[in-house]
């Protein structure tokens, strides 16, 4: 395992990471479907096409849930209802769901290094949750997500000197290709993830894993 003291920036993916929060995403997203107005198999189609796609932007996500899912054009007044379902969903259900142990503990073994969430979730609804989860201090990099894509948060980032070298924490196949795309160490984190074959494609892309965040702190 690297020495993640030799980083000068932890960046984080928040659902699967952070939180154990995949599960509930899905059932959010099936929920804000069906209250547009889909049908079962139209709401499971956009569970699918989120769970294949886990990272990126919601807008994304709806945008093609709307135009090849329920064959409608895409409009502002629809793609507001469906952030705001799905945004109303996440915070019930999130509320009380399970925060990884040891971020206290990691935070003091890496003083000097800046931690930050990259995340495909709604940006103001994850300062919500990490706020009222009272954890938002340890994130003095800062807690980033859409509408903004993981792609666009790191490329901002980058343009700092002071954010390389920088360790990607994440459990999705597109918090793998980000990383790899801007040349970023990767740790996967496999205990929450909803990603099929995960040791099969951290094998492929030769990427290492570990269960949880804790696993990080020095003994």
């Amino acid at each position: 395992m690297q020495n993640i003291n030799q980083y000068s920036t932890l960046i984080f993916d928040c659902d699967g990471v952070i939180l154990n929060s995949n599960f509930q995403k899905i059932e959010a997203y099936r929920n804000a479907a069906l209250k547009f107005g889909a049908d079962t198999d139209q709401a499971d189609a956009l569970v699918k096409y989120h769970i294949e796609l886990t990272g990126i932007s919601r807008n994304i996500k709806f945008d093609y849930f709307l135009q090849t899912i329920m064959r409608r054009k895409v409009t502002e007044k629809d793609m507001n209802f469906l952030v705001q379902s799905l945004n109303t969903e996440v915070i019930y259900l999130l509320k009380n769901c399970e925060v990884t142990l040891g971020l206290e503990e990691l935070k003091k073994q890496t003083q000097g290094t800046t931690w930050m969430i990259a995340s495909g979730g709604d940006q103001e609804e994850l300062r919500f949750l990490f706020s009222d989860k009272k954890i938002d201090h340890l994130f003095d990099g800062g807690i980033f997500g859409s509408p903004k894509s993981k792609h666009d948060i790191i490329e901002n980032c980058i343009l700092n000197n002071s954010f390389l070298p920088a360790l990607f924490l994440g459990d999705s196949l597109y918090d793998i290709e980000t990383a790899k795309k801007y040349n970023l160490d990767f740790i996967f984190i496999s205990d929450w993830t909803d990603l099929e074959d995960w040791e099969l494609i951290c094998k492929q892309y030769n990427v290492e894993s570990i269960r949880t965040v804790s696993d990080l702190i020095k003994i």
